[in-house]
């Protein structure tokens, strides 16, 4: 049968003979949304039949990160850290086709697949069986969004160390199991989903519980995501949709961390 996809958060369903009644589960959240159109469906097939390319960047040694243009869905970034034991692939990509799966194989496969949080569960059930059904780690808090079941996932919480240099750190916020991964090489780097996000301004980043609809995080939440990495190091961070911070992330983090909390905590009330 077939296996739908979200047209909208891009998040693989069950095979089933037609598409799921109603609207998808992680977009009738109030983190994410429905379009006003109504909820759309598509396919891996009739992804693969439209036109686009595949980027492929390297952003620094053993990190590479693949992008589909024009974008579907949300659009995220997937990236593949390679190690001596085996490839983290984070952030699963919502459609595959062939160059896609060429590109991974040629960076090395993977030994695990990882998504930061349930907006980025994609294809990664599919991805897995064509992989070789690697394991699928699914933070244990989010457990509930995942959309297609299957004996590849696997649950994790707090903090692992996947790979030779790889962690992941459940960071909260966003969601409560929503985790980075942490790069031990050359100062460091942070994969973050949208956990965090770099904005305009270089050398500051933000966060939100949802970024469609500019829903905030309290200033507890926030200070917790910095407390959880304070004790990791870490020059460099790399967003969800293309954005990275490309010298002292961590401090980037840290202030951004402070300043966002005085404005929601009304700390800066008299400035308003």
């Amino acid at each position: 049968m077939t296996i739908w996809i979200c047209g909208t958060c891009g998040v693989e369903h069950p095979d089933t003979g037609e598409p799921p009644a109603g609207v998808c589960g992680i977009c009738a959240d109030e983190r994410q949304y429905v379009r006003a159109s109504g909820q759309s469906w598509t396919t891996v097939d009739e992804l693969a039949a439209e036109p686009h390319e595949l980027v492929h960047e390297q952003p620094e040694p053993g990190i590479h990160r693949l992008h589909r243009e024009p974008e579907f869905a949300i659009g995220q970034w997937t990236y593949v850290v390679q190690t001596d034991q085996g490839n983290l692939l984070w952030d699963p990509p919502n459609a595959l086709d062939r160059p896609l799966l060429d590109k991974i194989a040629e960076l090395g496969g993977a030994a695990a697949i990882v998504a930061s949080h349930p907006h980025m569960y994609g294809s990664q059930v599919s991805l897995s069986h064509h992989l070789g059904n690697v394991p699928v780690l699914v933070h244990s808090a989010d457990r509930r969004w995942v959309r297609r079941e299957d004996p590849v996932i696997r649950e994790w919480q707090g903090v692992e160390r996947i790979l030779p240099g790889v962690t992941l750190v459940e960071a909260g916020g966003h969601f409560p199991g929503a985790a980075v991964a942490h790069v031990a090489t050359d100062g460091g780097s942070l994969l973050v989903g949208d956990t965090i996000v770099p904005v305009a301004a270089e050398g500051w980043v933000s966060f939100m519980r949802s970024y469609p609809n500019a829903i905030p995080l309290s200033a507890g939440l926030v200070r917790r995501i910095a407390e959880r990495l304070a004790p990791y190091e870490f020059e460099r961070l790399y967003g969800l949709t293309g954005g990275v911070v490309r010298a002292g992330a961590k401090d980037a983090v840290l202030r951004s961390a402070e300043r966002y909390a005085a404005w929601v905590s009304g700390a800066n009330d008299h400035l308003g």
